[in-house]
């Protein structure tokens, strides 16, 4: 299938074509880079076009550049253009141009990725759906989402993410989105922002990128609904309210867990809705009813997306439960739940209630005893109140079902001292010091949480704990 031909690229970024080219995908890591692909040439930590000629080497139907790179022939396919980046804009603008596609944006301080993933599963059957590709949520995600978005698309899911004020309504504007949805406010990225009504105007700025008549999809339980609200109402979206709140248009009545599964019973519009999530987190309640929502919003059937949301199951990294075997004559060994992609305090009690709800199993192993044990890296970019926001989840309701907590990272010392002495695990300055010495956290039996943000590579303490054992018959817990 033909993504892009020279001439429609050419005419989307302005650009010059040095000889004609038809490609069937767009990558800009030539180590996912499949043959036919159009070669972005990026320029981030490295220079993309020192790529360009090991990428038309692999296979790359021609490469977008802004020079004719050293090593590359000036008859080899490319496309030359002034910005790079400002082209592949162009190039997402034009795959949304050219689309029938509804389009719907998601953000959100937690549950972005998994309530993506989710619509992916819902709307895949109903229709021809593009995603996101893992969290490709930021400046260069978002226009690459789009501009490998197929023409015959018929529902398109882009997560959009931020760092910094201002960042979310360009990409909102960009994808021209027909509904956007909010997760949740909660504190993130506070290293940025002053505050959590300031987190909640940059969320709710996604509204600017709505169509005349598009859908604002709400999270009704939120100390900032009101500011979310106002905002849609700014824009003239139609609002539409998911949560527990009595007020909400898709209304949480009761979560139960069941085995590896959530189940939820709600109303739509006042009507009973009963559904479930193969993956047990009271959390997920919320983002599955948010994920329905959209799912009404884009024109989907409620009752066929209801039974399709049970499909879904989080991206590794979001909390895969996954039996770890150590012994496969005895069948000893130990549940993993890795979440070791992201965190901040709310996806961090999300985890530990998944934790604290899991049921150890005894008779097994050293001790006999299965224990429920966390491994929690530091949580970054929460600002000056990041030491207070670590030292509090000592508080967590429940906490002390979980009999031990091994902290890693210098910010996750507060918690470690915060926390009761015979709850106090290790203290690693790094995920490679705890990592080394994983075969003493654990025991035959246990459940071990693994959670903390990507920069402190706890992934390094699961890459650990997975190599004492065979991984067999994964589960889903996700947090994210």
């Amino acid at each position: 299938m033909v993504l892009w031909t020279s001439d429609a690229a050419a005419k989307a970024t302005g650009g010059r074509v040095t000889k004609p080219w038809a490609a069937s995908g767009v990558s800009i890591d030539t180590r996912a880079l499949r043959p036919g692909d159009l070669f972005v040439a990026l320029t981030d930590a490295r220079d993309g076009h020192d790529f360009v000629a090991a990428a038309l080497d692999k296979g790359a139907a021609a490469a977008l550049v802004s020079r004719v790179p050293a090593g590359v022939a000036a008859d080899a396919p490319l496309l030359i253009v002034p910005d790079v980046l400002r082209a592949l804009e162009d190039l997402g603008r034009a795959a949304r141009a050219r689309t029938k596609a509804r389009v719907v944006g998601i953000t959100g301080s937690v549950g972005k990725t998994s309530t993506k993933e989710m619509l992916r599963a819902i709307l895949g059957g109903q229709g021809r759906v593009h995603a996101a590709e893992a969290s490709y949520n930021n400046h260069w995600g978002v226009p690459l989402t789009l501009a490998r978005m197929p023409e015959a698309t018929e529902f398109a899911v882009i997560e959009i993410g931020m760092s910094h004020p201002g960042e979310i309504a360009p990409l909102a504007r960009m994808a021209d989105l027909d509904v956007a949805m909010i997760t949740t406010v909660a504190p993130a990225h506070l290293e940025a922002f002053e505050s959590i009504e300031g987190i909640a105007h940059e969320k709710a700025s996604i509204l600017d990128g709505l169509r005349p008549g598009g859908v604002a999809v709400l999270n009704a339980d939120i100390a900032t609904t009101p500011i979310l609200r106002a905002k849609a109402e700014a824009v003239g979206a139609r609002v539409v309210m998911f949560g527990a709140d009595a007020g909400a248009d898709w209304r949480i009545l009761s979560v139960d867990l069941a085995g590896d599964a959530t189940v939820v019973r709600a109303t739509r519009h006042g009507e009973a809705l009963l559904f479930k999530v193969l993956s047990p987190g009271r959390h997920f309640a919320a983002n599955a009813t948010g994920a329905l929502a959209v799912a009404e919003a884009m024109g989907c059937d409620p009752a066929i997306s209801a039974c399709d949301i049970g499909q879904w199951s989080p991206p590794m990294g979001r909390g895969t439960r996954e039996r770890i075997v150590m012994d496969t004559l005895e069948e000893t060994g130990f549940d993993l739940i890795d979440d070791a992609f992201n965190a901040n305090p709310a996806s961090m009690a999300a985890a530990l209630d998944v934790l604290i709800a899991a049921v150890p199993e005894n008779g097994i192993g050293r001790l006999a005893t299965g224990r429920r044990i966390a491994v929690l890296g530091d949580m970054l970019e929460l600002g000056p109140s990041e030491a207070a926001l670590h030292a509090a989840i000592a508080r967590h309701p429940g906490l002390e079902a979980v009999t031990l907590i091994h902290c890693v990272g210098p910010r996750m010392r507060a918690l470690w001292e915060a926390l009761p002495r015979g709850q106090r695990g290790e203290w690693a300055e790094t995920a490679t010091d705890l990592a080394a010495r994983a075969r003493s956290l654990i025991d035959g039996g246990d459940i071990v949480l693994v959670k903390g943000s990507k920069g402190s590579k706890v992934s390094l303490v699961v890459d650990g704990l997975r190599k004492l054992g065979q991984a067999v018959s994964p589960k889903n817990t996700g947090t994210e």
